[in-house]
């Protein structure tokens, strides 16, 4: 059976994302379109998932430099794919998402999910103060990113059988 390019397809990462990258372009238009609040939220969101499977460090700072978006959807998905390139060069950005009170919830909850799994275990001290925050989306996301740090480095949960 011949599969239809026009369905979503997994993406190199094991998700299957809400719109497909573009098979042109390079950083410099990608990171344009991400930020031109113009353009309909689908083709942003192409421009977005593109930057991620360019997976450089230009890449990467090009997502970041979409938080400034007004749409908090966009956002959050900037931080899950910025989780998805484990790329520590936007552990700053993610780090300034989370620790603002004014961030939408879901954005500061997943750029916490994001700094668990790029694996950098410097933002611990950042995750543990935020663990303790009053909203529990984002406190518990601390925790469960801190947790998963552990469980990377084996230095909890050895004998946890889930």
């Amino acid at each position: 059976m011949v599969q239809d390019e026009r369905v979503p397809q997994q993406s190199q990462y094991g998700s299957v994302d809400p719109a497909p990258p573009t098979s042109s372009g390079n950083v410099s238009q990608w990171r344009d379109a991400v930020q031109n609040e113009s353009l309909p939220m689908f083709q942003r969101m192409r421009a977005v998932f593109s930057l991620r499977n360019e997976r450089s460090d230009e890449a990467c700072l090009a997502l970041c430099a979409g938080f400034h978006s007004s749409s908090a959807l966009l956002r959050h998905e900037l931080a899950y794919v910025l989780g998805q390139m484990q790329n520590p060069v936007c552990l700053p950005t993610l780090t300034e998402r989370l620790a603002d009170p004014e961030e939408h919830v879901m954005v500061r909850h997943e750029a916490a999910e994001a700094m668990g799994a790029i694996g950098d275990r410097s933002i611990i001290p950042i995750l543990e103060q935020f663990a303790e925050d009053p909203l529990p989306e984002v406190s518990e996301s601390c925790v469960v990113a801190l947790d998963l740090l552990a469980w990377v480095s084996g230095s909890e949960f050895e004998n946890a059988e889930w």
